[in-house]
């Protein structure tokens, strides 16, 4: 069976780290896409207006990545990058680490604050909590009155999850989220069945 799984955060967490007077608050959150991790950003900007940075760092995405990282006027990949390098090392995806940093007067060098935002990020990742997902595929799937019971059957059969169900007249329809690794198989077994259409659902 091909590998249909992928690892992400279940809720928001935070870590903390300070450093010669700095303090590197690091926000971790479970999100799909660029405009949820951006309005998180965005967020993190009013809240801490005082604060001297906000770096970050995302990966969404499962069988193909979407990655980008920034360091936020902090020395080239200083902040970003092992920022970035914590959502590897935990292998996660869907999933932005913003850090802020509020300034002490010291400065810590590069070295320095690649061990600061590294272990922030670290540190509101190991307080949280993740877990396995299923990669999932979403169908709709057409169907007589009469054959409502059989379509719910083969649904059943793959363990699939109905999001919305609703009438496509003359027909009803059923939407459904099928995990990758039995898609082939479902859209097999429902095209060898009488009464019932299936195409894939965007």
């Amino acid at each position: 069976m091909e590998e249909d799984t992928f690892r992400t955060l279940t809720k928001a967490s935070e870590g903390f780290y300070r450093e010669k007077g700095s303090k590197f608050l690091a926000f971790a959150y479970p999100c799909n896409e660029e405009s949820e991790a951006k309005s998180h950003i965005e967020r993190l900007r009013k809240e801490h207006h005082n604060a001297c940075h906000v770096c970050f760092a995302w990966r969404f995405g499962t069988t193909r990545h979407f990655d980008r990282y920034s360091d936020d006027g902090e020395p080239s990949n200083s902040a970003g990058k092992p920022i970035f390098g914590q959502i590897q090392s935990f292998e996660l995806t869907n999933v932005l680490i913003a850090v802020v940093r509020y300034y002490g007067g010291t400065n810590l060098g590069v070295g320095g604050l690649i061990n600061a935002y590294k272990t922030a990020a670290k540190e509101a990742l190991e307080s949280g909590k993740t877990e396995e997902r299923h990669i999932t595929t979403a169908f709709k799937l057409k169907h007589t009155y009469d054959s409502t019971g059989t379509v719910m059957q083969l649904i059943n059969q793959v363990n699939g999850n109905i999001v919305e169900q609703g009438y496509d007249a003359p027909l009803p329809f059923i939407i459904c989220l099928v995990r990758q690794s039995l898609t082939e198989k479902f859209i097999e077994t429902i095209k060898n069945t009488k009464d019932i259409t299936v195409e894939t659902w965007t």
